[in-house]
């Protein structure tokens, strides 16, 4: 059953010094384990993605990291936050705050995972340096860092502050000093606010990992929420194509309502936030398939007790040539270019998880192909695997008043950046993702002015 609390009280905050207008950047990535293997690649794009945007606030959230062997994976993950606290290309953070999810051992409280045999870090970081805020799947920019197992770093100019809401009388900003790192048990971090999703809401009854970690930050008289997400996968594609929507896009509107149910609720004050992460939304699968097999034939292959194993599309002419193949854990179809042209967007018309979702939560315009799932030989970076359809799994979405907090000046292109990392490259089964911005002080935020006694002047 669901414990009664799974979660620490709420979010801590963090305010900075005022200016005129904030960069940010929010960077999620997928599968942490896979990027340990080409760790100095990974670096190198998101320093050079880094260098690019400067941001003064960077949020980056990993996760899948581990696998079967939790404790060997542990290891790994101290590397890659020491690696990164300690680039010289993040040099100008003077302060970071890592949140780790290192509990494996404990099922009742273990978040951003992937199945029950399967171990999962969440890392969260934050940099900080000045006023500029970076949300992606990797975020930076003067500089201050989060991510889901999550790192904070922020520059000696400007302070960084946090509050932590267990309670009515603690609702005070602390101000970030240094680099620190949270890890074992988060639920004791008065920082921010964990939960896995109830028990009863995993679709083939196995208690996972997968669950939201919530954190609170403000920068002089503008607050927000970053939460990071990650929702429940397709387990087969068989499943996925029997009807539209799919079950699996069910059980993911109903976890996703269930996040903002918790983080919009009366515990604390309501404020502008970020959701981001792997929210595993898929393409409508029968639909999708409809399209590309509109001239096709299929043939059912059925299993000794009369079940669907596999789903056969022929052309009818053209000598009957197989364009896709179907099994649970299989979408071979002929021609990958379709989810590559013109980064998909023929495509976008199947996306409609989101759409559920329209008037709580909002994106900026997808110009990136599919970013799940890629091929993990090194060799084919722009590769799908036959493993899934490709879909935009990985995404960074806003709430309404977050949305209004954007800065889009009329003289500068490009100030909002919404797109991927390592296109071309091999970064693991998913490509990271990243949202890079500017904010107004108090922007979105009616009674902003009420926070400027926290901030350090």
């Amino acid at each position: 059953m669901w414990p009664n609390r799974l979660f620490s009280p709420l979010p801590q905050q963090m305010s900075l010094e005022a200016v005129p207008s904030t960069p940010l950047s929010l960077l999620k990535h997928n599968c942490l384990s896979c990027l340990l293997s080409f760790h100095l690649l990974f670096f190198c794009l998101m320093f050079q993605t880094v260098q690019s945007h400067k941001p003064h606030f960077l949020a980056l959230h990993c996760q899948e990291v581990g696998g079967k062997n939790f404790e060997e994976s542990m290891s790994h993950v101290d590397n890659f936050v020491k690696e990164l606290l300690s680039s010289d290309a993040l040099k100008e953070y003077s302060r970071a705050r890592v949140y780790l999810d290192e509990n494996y051992r404990s099922q009742e409280h273990f978040t951003v995972s992937g199945l029950s045999d399967e171990a999962e870090i969440a890392l969260r970081i934050s940099l900080i340096r000045r006023l500029r805020l970076t949300l992606h799947s990797h975020s930076v920019k003067k500089r201050t860092f989060c991510g889901c197992n999550s790192v904070c770093f922020s520059p000696r100019s400007s302070p960084f502050i946090t509050v932590d809401l267990p309670s009515s009388s603690a609702k005070k900003f602390r101000k970030v000093v240094g680099k620190e790192t949270c890890s074992e048990t988060l639920e004791s971090t008065p920082t921010l606010e964990k939960a896995k999703f109830p028990q009863d809401y995993f679709p083939e009854c196995k208690w996972s990992r997968k669950g939201f970690i919530r954190t609170r930050w403000a920068m002089a008289d503008c607050a927000f929420d970053l939460v990071n997400i990650h929702l429940f996968h397709d387990a087969s594609n068989l499943v996925a194509w029997e009807k539209s929507p799919s079950e699996y896009s069910g059980t993911r509107q109903k976890a996703l309502a269930y996040v903002l149910d918790r983080i919009t609720d009366q515990r604390y004050e309501k404020l502008p936030f970020f959701v981001f992460g792997d929210f595993n939304f898929r393409l409508d699968s029968k639909k999708v398939i409809e399209k590309l097999c509109s001239d096709a034939t299929m043939q059912t292959i059925r299993t000794d007790n009369n079940e669907i194993h596999k789903l056969v599309f022929q052309e009818t002419d053209n000598d009957r040539k197989v364009i896709l193949q179907i099994e649970k854990k299989l979408f071979n179809y002929v021609n990958q270019e379709v989810f590559r042209e013109d980064n998909g967007t023929s495509l976008l018309e199947f996306d409609k998880e989101l759409s559920v979702f329209k008037e709580r939560l909002h994106e900026q315009e997808i110009g990136f192909p599919p970013s799940y799932p890629y091929s993990e030989d090194s060799s084919q970076g722009k590769q799908y695997m036959n493993t899934r359809c490709p879909a935009w799994c990985d995404r960074i979405l806003m709430s309404p008043s977050a949305r209004d907090m954007l800065l889009k000046p009329e003289n500068e292109e490009k100030s909002i950046v919404y797109d991927n990392i390592g296109p071309n490259v091999c970064m693991g089964d998913h490509k990271p993702v990243f949202l890079s911005f500017r904010i107004t002080a108090g922007a979105g935020k009616p009674n902003a002015n009420k926070h400027k006694c926290c901030v350090v002047q």
